[in-house]
């Protein structure tokens, strides 16, 4: 799991509270549809208010959540055209950052990412939700961070934020176990330096996780 304290260790106040309300919102803590109040936030964060606003307003503005008059916050509900411009951009985008940390990727790399894999199964063999999306993440994470492309990771970064409440009621819905992934494609991929099977191990688990969402809408 996040060691959050340790993350935000040093952090102004609103930097703390944005990063706790993207992790809520990346991670499923908030559901599609379900509204959110600067002072439900205030409560549940143990915060005051002009961090709560702050983190509300750059959150707004990545999409993570939207306004919606008469002062009403929401996060978004996908629907089937929001999947299909989201595959299209992950689709676009996270194959050139596996490809680029193919050819990047040293042993310290790849073993985090194999470590973080296996944190990642047991948490799908133990039908551990929370860990599987966590895991998850990092792993995606830890490989965009060995492709050095800061510019792409953070478009990335913030399409997961838009799917991630989905992903979780996909989870609740069919289980960790039916939630297949390329992970193993990738590390192979990346073990061998091949920058072109990274990157269609790459599209083929953006593809397989966003007809899991698809699957998942009513």
């Amino acid at each position: 799991m996040v060691n959050i304290r340790a993350e935000t260790a040093g952090l102004p106040a609103h930097e703390i509270v944005y990063r706790r309300l993207r992790d809520m919102i990346l991670f499923g803590e908030l559901a599609p549809g379900q509204p959110v109040t600067i002072q439900g936030l205030v409560e549940r964060l143990e915060t005051g208010m002009t961090p709560v606003r702050e983190a509300l307003r750059r959150l707004i503005a990545e999409g993570a959540l939207v306004f919606q008059g008469n002062r009403r916050i929401t996060v978004p509900v996908l629907d089937r055209a929001a999947i299909e411009e989201l595959s299209l951009a992950r689709e676009a985008l996270e194959p050139q950052l596996a490809r680029r940390a193919a050819l990047r990727c040293d042993e310290a790399a790849l073993a985090r990412l194999t470590a973080t894999d296996a944190r990642l199964d047991a948490a799908i063999a133990k039908g551990d939700v929370t860990g599987y999306l966590v895991e998850n993440h990092q792993f995606h994470a830890e490989l965009n961070a060995v492709a050095e492309a800061p510019i792409l990771t953070d478009l990335v970064e913030g399409l997961w934020l838009r799917f991630g409440p989905s992903l979780r009621v996909v989870c609740g819905q069919f289980g960790t176990r039916n939630l297949p992934d390329q992970h193993k494609a990738i590390l192979a991929a990346l073990a061998a330096r091949d920058a072109d099977a990274a990157a269609q191990a790459m599209q083929a688990d953006v593809a397989q996780g966003m007809t899991q969402i698809a699957a998942g809408l009513p």
